[in-house]
């Protein structure tokens, strides 16, 4: 009997460890996951963009063609710079890759801050800050991903990318209120010091779990072997996929479609809602970010595909549903606030969505440049789509009407490939 009992109160205070081990587990996963989330907060300063350039205008006198090339010239480098930015993620580990990132965003900013030359800005916002906003998004999502189990990736990925999308709520009326007390120099300069210390400081936080954690999962006890990791495609292997480069097309769609118009929400909510436009953008932000949390969240109930599905028809629909409302000059304000974020929610969704295809398909031994290569298709789309839907309204007289039916007609192009995705093999979906 004695026995017995002393073999009941080891085995109770095992237990006890165990399910103790477990909720720290937990407890990391979410503090990795918000030190992600507002990593990217820091990072959505790319947005500042949209008022800077409009002071710039006045101080430094640059011709009206010059001014998106700074802000063009950095989200091109950005999508690129995830690549290699994944690489040292999947090497170095998420603290460091995201230290460097907040370093090279931090100098590229107070580079700027010295200076009017268009050729010094393209340098120090175009390519540092491009290729810091490169290091730091891409060692924001693995470790928190890598934290929890295959049911809780679309949620885990919607909430750090969620950080991106908010941050022109805050960041509008912060970099208005800069711009309106001091030049574009100093805004440039109190910003470069102010977020080198936030990414910085987040990028400590950030932690891979120890070897052998399975999330999910009690620890195995001591001598009892881990559970063995599902399959593992590295990057040479994932190019070399018919898969691959059918979620980089629909990427591409899906991101260029939404960046089609939401680069001009502001022009098209001027002429229904005159100085408040930037309610419209702001709001669409909140709706950005949204988006990111609610499809992630939905798609790891109903699977990514048919999320993804149902995102981009939804955006088709927007699109065309759009054409009579930003025809209209009677249009009201609250309408055209509405269209605004539901079509950033739709655009928000993909951010979220991709990187879980990443996870799911390929694992997270090398998600960092794996996510890095698919994430080019943002990038790419980026370019492209915005710059035809300027050329189209250039056409049309000042119209988005050709825009909105292009963009429409690639969202439904975009929603039958969906059809094509292959589900992960099972064992794949098993915590890498």
């Amino acid at each position: 009997m004695e026995t017995g009992t002393v073999d009941k109160r080891t085995g109770g205070g095992g237990a006890e460890k165990l399910v103790s081990a477990e909720a720290s587990g937990s407890n990391r996963g979410w503090l990795v996951t918000f030190s992600g989330t507002g990593i990217n907060l820091a990072l959505g300063i790319l947005y500042a963009w949209s008022l800077t350039k409009g002071a710039i205008e006045k101080e430094f006198g640059w011709k009206a063609e010059q001014l998106n090339d700074p802000y063009a010239l950095c989200c091109l480098v950005f999508a690129f710079a995830m690549i290699l930015a994944g690489r040292c993620q999947d090497k170095f580990g998420p603290r460091l890759t995201a230290t460097i990132g907040g370093l090279l965003v931090g100098a590229g900013f107070l580079l700027c801050s010295t200076t009017n030359s268009y050729g010094v800005w393209l340098l120090g916002f175009g390519v540092l800050a491009g290729i810091g906003i490169g290091f730091g998004y891409s060692s924001a999502t693995p470790p928190a991903l890598k934290w929890f189990p295959p049911s809780k990736t679309g949620l885990i990925a919607g909430l750090v990318v969620a950080g991106f999308g908010l941050a022109p709520v805050y960041l509008a009326p912060t970099s208005q209120y800069l711009l309106g007390h001091y030049q574009v120099k100093s805004t440039m300069l109190i910003l470069g010091i102010a977020f080198t210390v936030i990414v910085c400081g987040l990028a400590q936080l950030l932690r891979n779990p120890p070897a052998g954690y399975v999330a999910g999962a009690k620890p195995a006890a001591p001598g009892v072997a881990a559970k063995p990791a599902g399959v593992n495609s590295t990057p040479g292997e994932i190019l070399r996929t018919p898969g691959f480069y059918l979620l980089w097309v629909i990427y591409f769609i899906g991101s260029g479609a939404g960046l089609m118009v939401i680069g001009s929400v502001s022009g098209m909510a001027k002429k229904s809602m005159g100085d408040a436009a930037f309610i419209a953008v702001a709001v669409m932000a909140i709706g950005n970010a949204a988006g990111r949390i609610v499809s992630g969240v939905l798609s790891d109930k109903i699977g990514r595909r048919w999320t993804l599905m149902i995102v981009l028809l939804f955006q088709a629909v927007l699109m065309f549903t759009a054409i009579p409302l930003v025809s209209s000059k009677t249009t009201a304000a609250v309408v055209i606030v509405l269209l605004a974020t539901l079509i950033g929610f739709n655009y928000g969704a993909n951010l979220s969505l991709f990187p879980s295809f990443a996870k799911d398909l390929w694992g997270l031994k090398t998600f960092g440049m794996n996510y890095g290569i698919l994430f080019t298709a943002w990038g790419v789309g980026g370019l492209v789509l915005p710059r035809l839907q300027q050329m189209l309204t250039a056409n049309s007289g000042g119209s988005y009407t050709s825009s909105f039916i292009t963009a429409g007609a690639l969202l439904m192009v975009g929603a039958l490939l969906t059809l094509a995705i292959k589900p992960p093999p099972p064992k794949a979906v098993a915590q890498n």
